[in-house]
């Protein structure tokens, strides 16, 4: 067992995997308390070797390791990545590691159902058992026992076997560019970064009146930059629904902020909200953000997607291949619209799995049925 704490020792480890045709890799971090998650521990894996990097040891330098993260050679293999690739992109200022290997996408390819857990790989493809002792311990507290280095080792020397085993596999049944085609969705910057002025979409706005909406906007975008300068998480700045209350109340001066209950802002907060109010105040009626009335429910609409359904399941369970990798539930609603919906399930591999019978079935050109209690498809055209 290894535990890297020096600059020296990464260096050496960083040179020798930079050989390896292939690393895995796992992070542990804090982010209860911080807006940005905090970085505790990168743990890494070649063919003979893991090691944890304390990426918290007094004067470590992780040029090494990020070094190696940018380094094209070498295949990064992770599970269920998106939050690893969030916190390397902040690392590396604003680059993702590549190439990459999810194994949590190439399980969806392989049949192992929606979103399948690491534990549940471990158990089905190693036949061995993750100590789950210290699953919730704290990374951040030093030092770190010989327990909770053995289980974060766990989560890259697993994860060797389970790449190899899954890549045979997706080899196997040609399915290499379906899992090469998610990973592109994967590498593209923009999911992990959340820009001030899209902030509000995260909230649950009821009205759509116009001032309000422009309120909302106004207050999230500070909000958000307020929470990534001060490395606070949103809540600890303003709870959302006391944004919203905010944006509905209005008040025009510190004193009716001040009288808010439950508002709890400090003096240099409370003159950049009335501030954020005051601009919002001064634009003109006819520029107030008009938000796009919803489209009317669709008549017969609920059948068509519950036919869609049925039929995705039927051909999810032919390939053996998760129901949601190949088309979720507003993809089918989209579809169940407009033949010509711009959706995945219209694309690429997913079509000829699923796009092109949807169509047939629309058309009325292929039928759902019921043969010895089993779902089928029936080809009308060949019926008649």
């Amino acid at each position: 067992m290894t535990l890297i704490s020096t600059t020296r020792e990464l260096e050496a480890v960083a040179d020798r995997l930079r050989q390896e045709p292939y690393i895995t890799i796992d992070t542990e971090f804090m982010r209860e308390r911080t807006y940005w998650a905090k970085l505790c521990l990168v743990q890494l894996a070649g063919k003979n070797e893991a090691v944890a990097v304390d990426t918290l040891a007094p004067g470590i330098d992780l040029a090494p390791l990020l070094d190696l993260m940018a380094d094209k050679g070498v295949l990064k293999v992770f599970h269920a990545c998106r939050q690893d690739l969030e916190i390397f992109l902040k690392a590396m200022d604003g680059r993702l590691p590549e190439p990459i290997f999810d194994t949590q996408i190439a399980a969806m390819v392989c049949g192992f159902g929606e979103e399948v857990a690491y534990e549940t790989l471990v158990n089905r493809l190693t036949k061995g058992k993750l100590d789950k002792s210290s699953r919730f311990t704290d990374w951040s507290r030093r030092p770190l026992s010989s327990a909770q280095l053995t289980y974060a080792l766990a989560d890259v020397t697993h994860l060797r076997v389970i790449y190899e085993k899954l890549h045979k596999r997706i080899e196997a049944a040609g399915r290499l560019g379906w899992v090469e085609e998610e990973t592109r969705y994967l590498m593209e910057p923009s999911l992990y970064v959340t820009k001030p002025e899209d902030a509000w979409q995260r909230l649950k706005v009821r009205s759509r009146e116009p001032r309000f909406i422009a309120l909302v906007q106004h207050l999230a975008a500070w909000r958000e930059r307020k929470a990534q300068a001060r490395d606070l998480p949103r809540n600890r700045i303003v709870r959302d629904d006391l944004l919203l209350e905010l944006a509905a109340q209005r008040p025009r001066d510190q004193e009716a902020l001040r009288r808010l209950d439950r508002l709890n802002l400090d003096k240099e907060s409370m003159r950049e909200v009335m501030a954020e109010i005051d601009l919002v105040f001064a634009i003109p009626e006819a520029e107030l953000p008009q938000l796009p009335a919803p489209k009317p429910p669709v008549k017969g609409l609920g059948p068509t997607v519950d036919l869609l359904r049925v039929l995705l399941k039927q051909c999810a369970d032919e390939s053996d291949v998760a129901q949601r990798l190949i088309a979720t539930a507003s993809d089918l609603e989209a579809l169940a619209q407009d033949d010509a919906a711009d959706v995945p399930a219209l694309h690429g591999w997913r079509r000829e799995l699923f796009g092109d019978r949807a169509l047939e079935l629309k058309a009325g050109r292929i039928a759902l049925a019921l043969e010895n209690h089993q779902v089928v498809i029936l080809d009308l055209e060949d019926e008649a």
